[in-house]
């Protein structure tokens, strides 16, 4: 029989619970509720562990801290053994049939919707008018240019 694990983090802090009084009593119904959790899957508890990690500290240290897990198994379905099948009878086949040959008419091209090519965007005209100065149409009227 083999096995697959489960790692989780344990709690940090207990949760609150109706009628758990001190930080004990809420924290062991927080870790009951997780393990509750947890067999619901078909997880089986196995153990609690403290596990040394080391971690960046500022820009050049590094501190170890120790991180507690709890660690779940369950048991896995094995493959299932092949089973030995028995060979199909065999059955005499049907004597053939002969096949008909039906006028083939000429096969139409396939339909291809013809493209053609985008027609580039016609350029901004330039109008000049008498009183005003240069400008492109459909622009924004600008002030005309001071001379120096």
């Amino acid at each position: 029989m083999s096995f697959e694990y489960r790692v989780i983090p344990a709690p940090r802090r207990a949760e609150k619970y109706r009628g758990a009084k001190t930080t004990e009593d809420r924290f062991t119904r927080t870790i009951e509720g997780l393990m509750n959790e947890m067999a619901v899957d078909g997880w089986e508890y196995q153990r609690a562990d403290s596990l040394p990690c080391e971690e960046r500290r500022g820009l050049t240290g590094h501190t170890t801290v120790y991180q507690t897990i709890l660690v779940f198994r369950r048991a896995v379905a094995e493959a299932a053994t092949p089973v030995a099948v028995a060979p199909a009878p065999i059955v005499a086949a049907a004597p053939p049939v002969p096949a008909v040959k039906a006028a083939a008419a000429p096969a139409a091209p396939p339909a291809v919707p013809r493209v053609a090519p985008a027609e580039p965007a016609a350029a901004p005209a330039m109008v000049a008018s008498k009183t005003e100065e240069p400008r492109l149409s459909g622009g924004p009227k600008l002030p005309p240019l001071k001379a120096d």
